[in-house]
């Protein structure tokens, strides 16, 4: 075959690549003769149907297979005799109207793509990181205990004689009925029975479980209330309701004691053991952020000595995805506040940096695992794929399936595994302080770079 760069600016390829007509016919003609080994038609002997017959019959259907079969391994050809490497598949277009029509011609096609950038991997001896850590406090352990007590308090009625005057105090539970109405009209949602209201806490409308207090069992009371501006049901946010209430019962909560009753309450055996498997929680929790944070940190650092030109067929595709992600926040309402007050060309302009700094950094990743033989293994894949169809109860085998069908969606769970195992990697060659900090301090934001 004949081979001729056409362009080469920057990362950009273009060729135009002439196979032969002569190895196309010998490649049509012995795709032919195989089609006919088993053939069958009537007239003639299985496997005997003369060749112009099976030309006149299946010429149109093998040629375009001899095309499409020539054109990729001309291309591989191609890549592999210059050793080149294509960011992302290469666009293929044929010159020759139709090769293979008629006369004996010869094929000819453009191929055009970009070149993965060459990337010199940073000194990773040379980077310094701060990985902040944290340890699991007594006092944590004990509000965890404490929080748990409460959610297996029991509700015990208060006896008439035992309440007397008295109206519901601040932390107990009333149960009541009640009837919302927007000027004067009952609305959707609006109405309940048989609703327990922690006196004066939490849950309700602003000002609504407030206003319970001191209700008595029978009582009948009328409040009024106004809707936030941002809640969840948009026809009734930010006006004001009355709501005629009746009080059924008022009970007191019991919280439990924190001692090995509780504990077995928990299906545990000892109080000990509640304590040590919330530490145990509570660690894994701190340990996952401090990753996080740390693995921001080497990002950060990563994307900094990226300095190499992104392909920009990848910055695009990259764009594309990130800005259908914006209108849809858009049409959605969930739009950043910062972004509201940008026009498109600001916004299209910030989002294509960010587009062009995943690209370098997602490449100079890959490099470092590609340069350091990081793979993927495949009990690690099965783990992968294990997870993901755990989260479909009932279609299990179904969610397998599809993966083993679809490479390309099976890589979607492959990138992050990889990417984790390059993290881990650059961290052990990097230069890692720890540094001991309370849980409030990591869980923080970091400062804006």
């Amino acid at each position: 075959m004949q081979v001729t760069e056409t362009l080469a600016e920057g990362l950009k390829r273009t060729f135009t690549v002439v196979v032969p007509a002569a190895e196309i016919e010998s490649r049509r003609t012995a795709k032919l003769t195989d089609v006919g080994k088993t053939l069958k038609l009537p007239g003639f002997r299985p496997g005997k149907v003369p060749l112009p017959v099976l030309r006149q019959r299946y010429g149109s259907a093998v040629n375009a297979e001899v095309v499409e079969q020539s054109v990729n391994e001309a291309t591989q050809q191609m890549l592999s005799e210059r050793g080149l490497r294509p960011a992302m598949q290469p666009k293929v277009d044929l010159v020759t109207p139709d090769p293979g029509a008629g006369a004996a011609q010869d094929l000819e096609f453009k191929v055009e793509f970009e070149l993965l950038p060459e990337i010199i991997l940073p000194d990773f001896a040379s980077i310094s990181l701060t990985r902040q850590r944290a340890e699991v406090s007594p006092e944590a352990i004990e509000t965890a205990l404490a929080a748990l007590a409460e959610r297996s308090r029991e509700l015990v009625e208060i006896p008439a004689d035992e309440l007397g005057e008295r109206g519901a105090a601040k932390g107990e539970v009333l149960t009541i009925d009640y009837v919302g109405r927007i000027d004067g009209t009952e609305f959707p949602g609006g109405s309940g029975t048989g609703i327990d209201v922690n006196v004066a806490g939490d849950g309700f409308i602003p000002g609504f479980a407030e206003q319970v207090e001191g209700m008595r069992p029978g009582e009948t009371r009328t409040i009024e209330v106004t809707f936030p501006e941002d809640y969840k049901a948009k026809e009734v946010a930010g006006k004001p309701a009355t709501f005629e209430i009746t009080a059924k019962a008022l009970r007191r909560p019991i919280v439990p004691a924190v001692d090995d009753e509780l504990a077995r309450k928990l299906g545990l055996d000892s109080i000990d053991t509640v304590r040590t498997a919330i530490a145990k929680r509570f660690q894994g929790d701190y340990d996952q952020l401090s990753r996080l944070r740390v693995k921001r940190q080497l990002l950060d650092v990563l994307a900094e000595r990226a300095q190499f030109a992104a392909p920009q067929g990848m910055v695009e595709q990259e764009f594309s995805q990130i800005w259908q992600r914006v209108e849809a926040d858009r049409n959605a309402g969930k739009l950043d506040e910062e972004d509201k007050e940008k026009d498109d060309e600001t916004l299209r302009t910030e989002y294509r940096v960010i587009a062009d700094r995943r690209v370098r950094l997602g490449l100079l990743l890959s490099e470092i695992g590609r340069a350091n033989s990081v793979t993927v293994g495949a009990d690690e894949m099965a783990r992968a794929l294990r997870a993901e169809a755990s989260r479909y109860p009932g279609q299990e085998q179904m969610v397998l399936d599809f993966f083993r069908q679809n490479p390309r969606a099976a890589e979607g769970l492959r990138a992050p595994i990889f990417e984790e195992k390059v993290v881990d990697f650059v961290l052990e060659l990097a230069q890692v302080t720890d540094e001991v900090v309370t849980a409030e301090e990591l869980a923080k934001d970091p400062p804006a770079a």
